[in-house]
């Protein structure tokens, strides 16, 4: 395709001849005023800075039709597109296949705007919007809501937000609730269509577009940055650049970044200078600015840099050698088990560990006395039950640490060494609550996740965290018939954590019954159950095996279970240790292999 300026300005100076350059600017007479019903002689101009992003985007100073760029131009002239410079024959339009109802909302759009009263157009003409944007965008009033016309690319409103002033939060949609789905939410749509192998503007919020229509910029907008999930990237296709501009807020960057991601190199974020309170937005920019506000808005696209999923190899080559140096220190080498000939098989607790084991087995109780350990050692430790209950946690880890049996737990009064153990118990519970924390919330998301680790690493002023699931299986997925799939999708989330977030993960799995249906099979990763992602996913993968048959006692009057490293990215596969139970102080002794 070519997008010279040669090929553009010749475009413009055949089918506009009477136009005068002035600079890089083409300045011409309206061709399209005399037959929209304006008054002959509107200006239309041409913008033709071959290095500006909006190389070739032409407007009316009047308004009588909207802005864009060459093919559009060709549209409106009727001119046949194959004389447009970058036009593609085989270009579909994103929008093709969507059925329109006959019936549309027009009518009462028009009636709502002829309603908006002079106090809300001076709140407008206060961030320097004017009553030809309202009229352009067809913005209207109810008489209590501020009403945002949702028109569609077939040119007719379905739906619209009604906004309450000073109130975004109050919020309903009006109309065919089809057209208020998220996929349809997309505000000025028309400006999308006009801008093909072209530049626009995205806002996060239809007040917030307004600023850059009054300055004659194109844009959409979207009424909260959480509908970005839902668009398809595939409307932007026809695209030269994209500028995105959100709410000054984490969750909004993040959510921009991801459609970034999904849109490809064309995006711009435009980022907010540091020191700007949290949700400052283009609109109060515009207020602050006043006549400042184009100049402003363009210092932040000069700084704009094309986006990229990638991390600046500066930024990567600093960010390796502090991994490197953190890994060297002593908090590194800090994440170990508590028993010790299991921190010598795989070198401590880091990535992802997952231990398998038969039911009754007691992969729980052996997780349990892991984390409460590194706890106690200052390691802040999330750990997500859904098995136990953190009552039942808690009271395990005070009868392992005062070695007093449950009965005697619930003793009213104490004397001599019961009281003091007890007393030292309590002690250490208070000093692991301080790193230590239960989640049992069944409505867990990777995101929720996420922000927990934030909350403990803040808390507890530690870069590294340790994170327990018990168990795999009982993550919640939205649905139990697709059980496998949304184990595996949790592994690649928790991979995803684990390299973004430094975490280390300690996982409980269940075993499949072997042929003989039994848990007596020689340990293989194909024992782990309903998952084929453990393999690849992680670091370490485990087996605890009974040592006898159903647990039977041996002649000591003792019942222990063998530890089977079966894989690891690392370390050698084999049997680990013997893990003796405590009975009955909820623990296991750790010895080694005859």
């Amino acid at each position: 395709m070519d997008y010279s300026a040669d090929a553009i300005t010749t475009f413009y100076l055949r089918h506009l001849p009477d136009g005068r350059l002035e600079k890089n600017t083409l300045v011409s007479d309206c061709p399209f005023c005399r037959d929209r019903g304006h008054d002959p002689g509107g200006q239309l101009v041409v913008f033709l800075n071959q290095d500006g992003p909006f190389h070739g985007y032409f407007r009316c100073l009047s308004r009588c039709v909207p802005g864009g760029f060459a093919l559009w131009f060709a549209r409106l002239a009727a001119i046949e597109p194959s004389e447009v410079p970058g036009f593609d024959p085989d270009r579909e339009s994103p929008f093709q296949g969507v059925e329109f109802p006959i019936v549309n909302i027009n009518t009462e759009i028009q009636q709502y705007h002829d309603r908006l009263t002079d106090n809300l157009i001076h709140e407008y003409a206060a961030a320097g919007v004017g009553v030809e944007v309202l009229n352009e965008l067809q913005i209207g009033y109810n008489g209590r809501y501020v009403v945002y016309p949702y028109v569609q690319s077939d040119g007719n409103c379905y739906a619209a937000r009604c906004v309450y002033p000073d109130r975004p939060q109050d919020y309903f949609w009006h109309g065919d609730e089809r057209f208020a789905a998220e996929a349809f939410q997309i505000f000025n749509i028309q400006d999308l269509l006009c801008c093909e192998n072209g530049t626009l503007f995205f806002c996060e919020g239809e007040h917030n577009l307004l600023p850059f229509k009054q300055f004659g910029f194109p844009g959409i907008a979207v009424p909260h940055c959480t509908v970005l999930e839902n668009i398809n990237p595939e409307i932007f296709s026809c695209l030269r650049n994209l500028f995105i501009i959100m709410v000054n807020s984490g969750e909004s960057e993040t959510a921009a970044r991801t459609l970034a991601a999904r849109v490809g190199y064309k995006v711009r974020l435009l980022r907010w200078p540091a020191g700007l309170p949290r949700g400052y937005s283009v609109w109060q920019l515009a207020k602050d600015s006043g006549s400042d506000f184009r100049e402003r808005i363009r210092t932040m696209i000069q700084s704009a840099r094309t986006f990229s999923p990638f991390p600046a190899p500066q930024a990567e080559h600093d960010r390796f050698f502090r991994r490197l140096d953190a890994e060297q220190g002593s908090a590194y080498s800090d994440l170990r088990s508590g028993f010790p000939l299991l921190d010598a098989a795989i070198d401590g607790i880091h990535g992802i560990n997952v231990v398998g084991g038969a039911p009754k087995v007691g992969k729980s109780m052996f997780m349990i006395q892991i984390a409460t350990e590194m706890a106690l050692r200052g390691l802040p430790v999330l750990y997500y039950d859904f098995e136990n209950g953190r009552q039942k946690i808690y009271q395990r880890t005070l009868i392992r640490l005062g070695r007093m049996e449950a009965g005697r737990l619930r003793q009213e009064t104490r004397e001599g060494a019961d009281r003091d153990h007890y007393q030292e118990a309590c002690r250490r519970i208070r000093q692991m609550m301080a790193t230590f924390r239960v989640v049992n919330d069944r409505k867990l998301t990777p995101e929720l996740m996420r922000r927990h680790i934030d909350f403990l690493r803040h808390e507890t002023a530690r870069d590294y965290t340790v994170v327990v699931i018990d168990s795999l299986h009982k993550l919640p997925f939205k649905d139990l018939a697709e059980r496998r799939t949304g184990i595996d999708a949790w592994l690649r989330q928790l991979e995803a954590i684990r390299d973004e977030m430094q975490v280390s993960f300690l996982v409980i799995s269940e075993l499949a019954r072997g042929g003989d249906g039994g848990y007596r099979e020689e340990p293989h990763l194909g024992v782990f159950k309903g998952s084929g992602d453990i393999e690849y996913s992680a670091d370490n993968a485990m087996v605890l095996y009974p040592d006898a048959e159903h647990r039977i006692a041996d002649s000591a009057g003792r019942r222990s279970n063998t530890l089977w490293l079966v894989a690891s990215r690392e370390h050698s596969p084999g049997p680990v240790a013997s893990y003796v139970l405590d009975y009955p102080f909820w623990g296991f002794t750790e010895e080694r292999l005859p």
